[in-house]
């Protein structure tokens, strides 16, 4: 039976699960097209005048959608009364036996794939996007060995945080569809419950796995106008395009209640350890003209320095490594720069983002470009971090705007390995890695032996770039908000500007202080 599905909430769930073929990527038609000259190819051969074709349609959806190739043509062959030996992996298409028909079919694939590409679904893409940007871990799954070839030709492969494909699934012995294991195997690798995750499918297969899993939700995305075929299977809401669900926005900034005003029923009388993560630019300093310009007030830093010492204090910043730690000058706490991709503590390198190095000479390659093609472009402002570059345009005026726009999406098509991190009047090109502001906080939790019920973690943020951290903590501690414009946000309180994050940092040392006295 479905029901109406308004949106999907981070409360209710921690990862989404995505089926590759008709739901990501526009490749079903491509598959079907392949098993259609396989089959009919194979039956004229053996029946002759009397051969009756494969229907794109309906015999693609009820044999062969959604499982592993070899199955899908035993699974048809049976339905025409046809046993055919299984015989081996390495068999040649030629051979009569169902791995080399499912050869020869992969075969036609590829072919058809390399003559004609392949296209995503833009809405499951913006999906994706917004699932991401609320904190939601994402993964794909197929049963086709060429998952990885075919989201490389859509440019999706950074969309997930695990991938689960045919080559992997044989590797270690996972059953095909409709038994639920390759959606299990991809909850386990993102590390989350079945029961708090969604299943996204076209198959019905895909959709029996889902339920059979035990998946708290098992979207099922009608693609051949048919809902019935899917409800039937068990699947929670059937939907003809993922742009009908929705995920839930968080709460507008200014309908927060303020920090300073909970901070009895937030932060208690010490009954759990603290451990402060905070932004530097719009947090502990107000957003300026020019980022070389944004000093932190002495009185701010003596805030902080007294806090570290009553308590775990990081910095998680946009920044350079070395700028923000010479900008806020406090010995003894951990500092992540460049987004969390480079963190060091009071004993050296805490690491970051995995494989972060491999891309310093493509990103000084990009500096270089970047500088030529912004040079015309008065008020815009190129600043090179170690892991990431960032262009500024707040001082850029409106008619130059498009020209700033087109100069960063011309880099990022040169050089489709990085990404863009878009915040408050900057574009951050960034390696595309599984790292984020979220991830780094929880790697300075785990890394500090803080990642225990007794330890309270808060984070302080006011850009949209902030969202993964509002999200990493959402379950477990505190996301607090500087809420200097409207938007949504996943945090659950706010601070109305740096002064007053400066004023809530002094009313929690008062209240550390005090319970020591």
């Amino acid at each position: 039976m479905t029901q109406t599905l308004l949106s999907l909430d981070a409360d209710e769930f921690d990862a989404v699960i995505f089926d590759l073929d008709g739901v990501v990527t526009k490749t079903a038609r491509v598959h079907a097209a392949s098993w259609k000259r396989l089959f009919d190819g194979y039956l004229k051969q053996r029946d002759g005048s009397a051969f009756k074709p494969f229907d794109a349609a309906d015999d693609y959806f009820q044999y062969v959608d959604g499982k592993p190739r070899y199955d899908g043509v035993k699974s048809f062959l049976e339905s025409r009364g046809i046993e055919l030996p299984w015989g081996a992996p390495e068999d040649a298409g030629t051979q009569e036996t169902v791995c080399g028909l499912g050869n020869r079919k992969n075969a036609e694939f590829t072919a058809e794939l390399k003559a004609n590409g392949v296209q995503p679904y833009d809405s499951t893409l913006d999906l994706i996007r917004t699932l991401r940007a609320r904190g939601f871990k994402t993964a794909i799954i197929s049963s086709s060995k060429n998952c990885e070839v075919v989201l490389e030709a859509v440019g999706a492969t950074a969309l997930f945080d695990a991938a689960v494909e045919g080559l992997e699934s044989a590797r270690i012995g996972i059953e095909g569809k409709p038994a639920p294991d390759i959606f299990l195997e991809a909850a386990r690798r993102l590390g989350v419950e079945p029961a708090r995750s969604v299943v996204v499918e076209d198959a019905i297969s895909g959709v029996q796995a889902g339920v059979a899993g035990g998946f708290g939700c098992v979207i099922g995305v009608n693609r051949r106008g048919d809902p019935a075929r899917l409800a039937e299977q068990g699947a929670t809401i059937v939907v003809s395009d993922l742009s009908e669900v929705r995920v839930h926005p968080g709460i507008d900034a200014r309908e927060l209640p303020s920090a300073l005003e909970q901070l009895d029923d937030s932060v208690g009388q010490g009954k759990r350890k603290l451990a402060i993560f905070l932004d530097y630019d719009g947090t502990l300093t107000p957003i300026v003209p020019r980022p070389e310009d944004a000093v932190l007030a002495p009185a701010v830093r003596d805030t902080v320095r007294d806090l570290a010492q009553a308590c775990t204090v990081a910095i998680i910043s946009g920044r350079d490594l070395a700028d923000v730690r010479k900008l806020v000058g406090v010995e003894g706490m951990v500092y992540a720069g460049s987004h969390g991709f480079d963190i060091a503590g009071p004993k050296g390198a805490v690491a970051g983002g995995s494989e972060r190095d491999q891309f310093l000479p493509m990103l000084a390659d990009v500096e270089g470009e970047l500088k030529k093609a912004l040079a015309g472009i008065a008020g815009s402002q190129l600043e090179r971090k170690k892991y990431s570059i960032a262009v500024h345009y707040r001082n850029v005026a409106d008619g130059d705007l498009a020209a700033v726009e087109t100069v960063v999406k011309d880099a990022l098509h040169r050089y489709p390995k990085l990404r863009d991190l878009p915040g408050k009047k900057v574009h951050d090109l960034q390696p595309r890695i599984d790292w984020d502001k979220g991830k780094a906080l929880l790697h300075v939790l785990r890394t500090l032996d803080l990642d225990r019920p007794e330890v309270l973690p808060i984070y302080i943020g006011d850009d949209i770039t902030d969202e993964d951290a509002f999200a990493a903590v959402r379950r477990r501690g505190i996301g607090i908000v500087v809420r200097d414009e409207p938007r949504p946000t996943v945090a659950r309180l706010a601070l109305n500007n740096p002064a007053e994050v400066h004023q809530w940092l002094g009313a929690v040392l008062e209240r550390l202080q005090g319970a020591r006295a």
